[in-house]
């Protein structure tokens, strides 16, 4: 069969696999909307959203990390009853599968690194880019306010080094957001042709396989 569709096996099918991903990101919205509401009767909730991606990332960090020690397992995959496991591992016998089978302390501190850091800093980028990108839209219909702008002595520095960085984001995002989506796509893929067993870039860098928790899990 070319594509598995089914749920036979360890190996979870790709729309277990697509929903786990896309858990984090629905979470998110949610409780976005939810903070939003709550926040026109509470204005002190107005911090949290102006703050939004570091209060997501601090309650997915606590979230993740309490799982990965608990049960080798992310927050979102385990929900949909996974569990992670080193893809190197030999089962010869039953005292051995246990302990193999559980993963090392180095792949769950990269897993926090994969789950929580990267897409922290991936929604920092994407929010910088689209603010640098409406200001060239303004720039263009509108003029560029800052060629009159003179600058303060001590903020100078500051200004523009952070003009700078907001340019040099908007220049190599695009190009960085299309590598890793390019990357996740050919992964995905694969997985969903069965020509490889691990559903993301991260998981090959790490070593690890997701598949379905069992009974003695």
């Amino acid at each position: 069969m070319l594509f598995q569709v089914g749920g036979q096996g360890s190996r979870p099918t790709f729309f277990e696999m697509a929903a786990a991903e896309q858990l984090p990101r629905s979470l998110r919205a949610a409780l976005t909307y939810s903070i939003g509401v709550l926040a026109l009767r509470t204005p002190f909730l107005h911090k949290l959203l102006d703050y939004e991606h570091e209060s997501f990332s601090l309650l997915v960090l606590v979230l993740e990390a309490h799982s990965l020690r608990t049960t080798d397992v992310s927050f979102s995959e385990s929900l949909y009853g996974l569990r992670r496991r080193p893809a190197n591992i030999k089962l010869n016998d039953n005292d051995s599968s246990s302990s193999s089978s559980q993963l090392r302390r180095r792949q769950k501190l990269l897993s926090l690194l994969f789950l929580v850091v990267l897409p922290y800093l991936k929604s920092k980028l994407h929010s910088i880019y689209n603010k640098e990108r409406e200001a060239r839209i303004q720039a263009t219909l509108w003029g560029d306010e800052n060629e009159s702008y003179t600058f303060n002595a001590r903020a100078s520095v500051t200004t523009l080094i952070t003009k700078r960085f907001q340019k040099i984001v908007g220049l190599c995002y695009p190009l960085l957001h299309a590598g890793t989506e390019g990357f996740q796509f050919a992964y995905q893929l694969l997985y969903l042709l069965d020509a490889t067993g691990y559903y993301s870039l991260a998981l090959h860098a790490l070593g690890i396989h997701v598949c379905r928790a069992t009974g003695q899990d």
